[in-house]
């Protein structure tokens, strides 16, 4: 099979030639469709209730799937096209253009040309995590979320945080639970080893209650990483990396260098012949108080080799030194990194550096003369993947019963990324269906080269349903499982929700023959998932009506409310949680009339929680 590699910053997409593992395929794999038939179940769960956020590009607003499955009721909230300059910006962002509601959505159409031209990959991942089908068999996982698009340039840390915080105000205004589906990952944002400022603000907001979920990466199949821990002065590791493939936009390669906390390290670009025999090689460049951004080149016979490399000396996270090496592809050459320290554990991931986009698409490390190291594709997974609070999502096949009556597939997908993760973290933590899968494609996309499986015609357009691979694809199936769960209980906190998900996932041959960092806990079961759910105290636990014994007013509410307890108890429990699971206000009730005061309070949902000697009832609270 062969891996078609695109010039987008999203997680390389395949294209295979063998049986179509079609989103209708998929949810019995995931056990979703147990979930909507509500087998032994209080009733089916479609995601009503809950917003998922796509953090993407190439979004078709206009397709039939983003309605109901009725294609009456229209489901996405808003849009923020990072890319397009005419405005109005969201309140509080000064760039970007913000769709709010149906009618300028559907006036927008999709989202503006940008790098990639007119896409698709936003489409199809929102598509298999909440698309209605529009009529076909080709229904995603939570087909009655709300959804959010953000189309985002991924050169900037600070624009996916906004987009993060955006997602985050909107689910806040409509009082609504929110997953973030991330079908991206870059090897050079942040730290390889889940720390840095992206980290801390997904903690941030986890900790207020938003659920992430990334795709783990798309290089499982390539010898990517590199491995050396130095024993002493003197100790030098040597190997050769190959220029991924990048087709007409390729540049180089980019090679991502990270030490131990507090251990410095000296590197070295070699250049060798077809013999592989070194005929010219930098300094040794150490990293040690050597801060900063260097664009220079090197000249061998009369022919010039051009590379940059940024240092940090000491990542302030990490306390790690940190070093991206860009090397421009030359065809004569072959091409080699020596590193030398006197101690710790060295780690390098080569990837592709691309004109007109973000690779993260691997080449190879090889080891062409004795004593060098080769690569492996362990720590393959990529940022915001290796942070600990997401839940990354590796891809297999779908396992299904052919016409022959034999049951096949279920295999890890080659390409999906290999853990562990750093600091003992397990990840991936679950796999999900993401080789070959049919979904929504952008019908204003530029690009598309596969073939439609199914078209449909709704309001004059003809809409298309095409096939990628991915762990892009895994990720928003994993994304609307967490939709299910928390319309089943949306009291979970997200480390819960990660529990969930994590110890109902079910084993087989193929997880036992792969192993942990391929398929994390296993394969997603939406099923025992949602049953799990509906079993656990989150915030609060149903057991009753407010409006029974306590009457809320007003809601929404600032500053303070007020409760009346129609009930004899002299002293009736009463707290105030945060979608976190914090307890942000506690009173002690009486017969009567009682004051909540709100004051400080960031505006938002919040969960009010009474427990007398009856029942314990909940209601949601909207804080302005």
């Amino acid at each position: 099979m062969k891996k078609i590699f695109t010039t987008i910053c999203l997680l390389a997409v395949m294209q295979a030639a063998f049986s179509q593992a079609w989103i209708d395929r998929a949810v019995p794999d995931g056990r979703v469709d147990s979930v909507w038939n509500a087998i032994n179940l209080p009733q089916a769960f479609t995601g009503e209730g809950v917003i998922i956020g796509f953090v993407d590009w190439g979004f078709d607003y206009s397709h039939p799937v983003f309605y109901d499955t009725n294609m009456v009721d229209y489901r996405v909230l808003r849009a923020w096209d990072q890319f397009k300059t005419s405005g109005p910006a969201p309140a509080g962002y000064n760039y970007g253009t913000e769709y709010v509601g149906r009618d300028q959505l559907l006036a927008a159409q999709c989202d503006t040309s940008n790098c990639y031209g007119y896409h698709y990959h936003g489409t199809h991942c929102a598509s298999i995590a909440s698309g209605a089908g529009a009529g076909t068999k080709y229904r995603g996982v939570a087909f009655g979320a709300n959804l959010l698009f953000a189309s985002l340039y991924l050169d900037s840390i600070q624009r996916v945080m906004d987009a993060w915080n955006w997602m985050y105000e909107v689910a806040q205004s409509e009082g609504k639970r929110l997953v973030i589906s991330n079908s991206w990952g870059l090897y050079y944002m942040d730290n390889m080893d889940g720390t840095g400022l992206l980290a801390n603000e997904m903690q941030r907001l986890t900790d207020l209650g938003v659920l992430f979920v990334v795709s783990a990466g798309n290089n499982g199949d390539v010898d990517f990483h590199v491995h050396h821990d130095f024993a002493g002065e003197g100790d030098t590791m040597r190997t050769q990396f190959i220029f991924p493939s990048s087709g007409s936009t390729g540049w180089g390669s980019s090679i991502t260098m990270m030490n131990s906390a507090n251990s410095s390290f000296e590197f070295s670009m070699m250049v060798m012949n077809t013999n592989m025999d070194v005929v010219e090689a930098t300094p040794f460049i150490p990293t040690a108080a050597n801060d900063g951004y260097v664009d220079t080149f090197l000249v061998v016979n009369n022919d010039t080799l051009i590379y940059t490399y940024d240092i940090q000396s000491s990542n302030p996270f990490n306390h790690s030194p940190v070093v991206r090496l860009r090397v421009k592809q030359n065809s004569s050459y072959r091409f080699g990194l020596a590193v030398t320290a006197p101690n710790g554990s060295f780690h390098a991931w080569n990837v592709a550096e691309v004109t007109r986009a973000y690779g993260n698409w691997g080449g190879d490390f090889r080891a062409p003369k004795p004593g060098w190291v080769s690569g492996d594709i362990e720590y393959g997974i990529s940022t915001p993947g290796n942070i600990d609070c997401a839940i990354t999502v590796a891809a297999h096949s779908k396992r299904f019963v052919n016409v022959a009556g034999h049951l096949i597939g279920g295999s890890i997908a080659s390409f999906s990324s290999s853990g562990p993760g750093f600091h003992e973290i397990r990840k991936p933590e679950i796999s999900a269906p993401g080789l070959n899968i049919v979904a929504a494609i952008s019908s204003y996309n530029n690009d598309y080269t596969g073939t439609y499986t199914k078209t449909v015609v709704f309001n004059d357009r003809t809409y298309g349903f095409g096939s990628l691979s991915g762990t892009s694809m895994s990720a928003p199936f994993v994304s609307g499982v967490s939709a299910l769960v928390l319309q089943a209980n949306p009291y979970l906190t997200p480390a819960q929700v990660k529990e969930v998900l994590t110890s109902t996932a079910y084993q087989d041959n193929y997880t036992e023959q792969y192993g942990i960092d391929r398929f994390g806990y296993g394969k997603v079961d939406a099923y025992h998932a949602v049953r799990l759910a509906l079993t656990m105290t989150g915030v609060e636990e149903h057991t009753g009506n407010l409006e029974t014994r306590y009457t809320l007013f007003p809601n929404p509410a600032s500053q303070q409310c007020f409760i009346t307890a129609t009930t004899e108890n002299a002293q009736t429990p009463c707290q105030l949680y945060d979608l976190s699971g914090r307890v942000v206000r506690s009173e002690t009730l009486s017969p009567g009339v009682n004051t909540l005061s709100l004051a400080g309070l960031p505006a938002g949902c919040y969960i009010l929680r009474v427990s007398d000697a009856n029942q314990i009832v909940t209601k949601k609270l909207i804080v302005q």
